[in-house]
């Protein structure tokens, strides 16, 4: 067995237009959207009875995607703390490569996105930074520095 690719990273959201607003932004491509429900997609998730609609979003590169979800039914359930910090266990951050890190930040602080700590380099190679996004997302800025 031989692992091929990931494919993509599922987000659950509550306002799929804001997210998805503030992924096309930052660079994501839309690919689709669709409902998912019914035996098969219960039986993969484990919920009984669930209805969800999907946002597909693709990297310019397109080997990247994120899946975001809107879960119908049954309710979405809410982590504790809500926006957690990065030390939390789990799944914490989405980090994406750009080209210009200053003028991401710009464009996503108009769908609410906020810095959590400062910009920073690590060593000559990156500029990186996390921030906040609509729904507490937690992502993760780099900018190359010497041609990475």
């Amino acid at each position: 067995m031989n692992l091929l690719r990931m494919d993509n990273v599922s987000i659950v959201v509550e306002d799929l237009e804001t997210v998805v607003a503030f992924f096309t932004e930052l660079g994501l491509r839309l690919e689709g959207r669709m409902r998912i429900d019914g035996e098969w997609a219960a039986r993969i998730v484990g919920l009984p009875g669930q209805v969800c609609d999907i946002a597909m979003l693709r990297t310019p590169d397109g080997h990247g995607g994120i899946e975001l979800c809107r879960y119908v039914r049954p309710e979405v359930v809410r982590p504790q703390p809500e926006n957690a910090p990065a030390n939390t266990l789990g799944y914490r951050r989405v980090m994406f490569a750009v080209d210009d890190l200053e003028e991401a930040l710009a464009r996503i602080a108009k769908h609410g996105a906020t810095l959590v700590g400062e910009v920073t380099k690590y060593e000559e190679i990156f500029k990186l930074c996390y921030v906040r996004g609509p729904e507490g997302l937690l992502i993760g800025l780099a900018e190359p520095l010497r041609g990475s």
